[in-house]
């Protein structure tokens, strides 16, 4: 599993919130919900994005953007258009002055708005959980990036818009599954332009030496790996290795290997509260709960059951 692949893996299992937007100006959202992550798709009309601090940024069709929270920030018809609606966590919806909202109605399965005949449409996809596998690509992300339609060269956003509405069995998880491959086409397209700055481990994964040990590592990070079997299946020496992808990641192999046992484990501690320390503990590579408590207290500052309860 990737960095990508975990951005998603725990959000994706608890479904994330999806929601279609059909609006007439004037018109104008604060979003104040606290998610890590979301992402906002126009499909038709415009719509500008105002975080709290920063810049606005206009949305033309096809433009897809990723908000990386929890920080409030407002979309609009027009920047100077104020709020009629106020989102809270839970996805609850006020007014600015916390009256019962009536500007804007449901219109149907997953939409609302101002009414069905609005001249914008918005997709918006809230992931509502953050993992510590996340953390580390969630990190890299400023806190606003836009991508022009252009760069996109997908048709996810109109069959997402098309998707969004029908109320079938099993809509939930084919919303889920669009969502997901729409987040992961954007964070691929925009990691691939130079103004991204992609981070070294993810440039890393295109290097046929540390992209392969990598895979390697992701993949199976509970195998008992050295350098020495890392460099066999990479098809390299010892040396080879450690130089490549130490100069490509930006950290050693086993450093790498460490930080992505520990990072999964604290996943793993939230999202199975009933597998002891030394189950997570096998899953993620260490012998026994004594070894993973003790490299788990010292990158997190705390034990994995204090961990599990309060956090770190």
């Amino acid at each position: 599993m990737d960095a990508l692949a975990g951005l998603l893996d725990g959000p994706r299992a608890r479904g994330a919130f999806l929601l279609r937007s059909i609006l007439t100006p004037p018109w104008s959202m604060r979003i104040q919900d606290e998610a890590p992550l979301t992402l906002v798709a126009l499909v038709s009309g415009e719509a500008w994005i105002k975080p709290d601090t920063g810049d606005a940024v206009l949305l033309h069709p096809g433009d897809a953007a990723i908000l990386r929270g929890p920080e409030p920030y407002v979309v609009a018809d027009d920047p100077d258009t104020p709020p009629q609606a106020v989102i809270h966590p839970g996805q609850r919806c006020g007014t600015p002055d916390g009256r019962e909202l009536t500007a804007l109605t449901d219109l149907g399965p997953r939409t609302w708005g101002t009414g069905t005949d609005g001249p914008t449409v918005l997709l918006t996809g809230t992931y509502p959980t953050q993992g510590e596998i996340s953390r580390r690509l969630l990190d890299a992300l400023p806190a606003l990036l836009v991508l022009p339609g252009g760069a996109l060269k997908s048709p996810l956003i109109p069959l997402l818009a098309e998707e969004i509405a029908r109320d079938e069995p099993g809509q939930e998880s084919v919303l889920d599954r669009l969502l997901d491959l729409l987040l992961i086409a954007v964070l691929r397209a925009w990691f691939a332009r130079p103004e991204a700055h992609a981070p070294a481990w993810y440039r890393a994964h295109s290097d046929p030496v540390a992209g392969k040990a990598l895979r390697l590592l992701q993949g199976d990070p509970a195998h008992p790996w050295t350098v020495a079997t890392l460099a066999a299946g990479a098809g390299v020496s010892r040396a080879a290795l450690a130089r490549r992808f130490t100069t490509a990641v930006g950290e050693p192999p086993m450093t790498f290997l460490t930080t992505w046992r520990l990072a999964l484990a604290a996943d793993l501690l939230r999202q199975q509260p009933d597998a002891t320390v030394g189950a997570v503990a096998h899953q993620v590579g260490y012998g026994s709960s004594f070894a993973l408590s003790t490299a788990f207290k010292r990158e997190h500052g705390v034990s994995p059951q204090r961990y599990r309860t309060v956090g770190a």
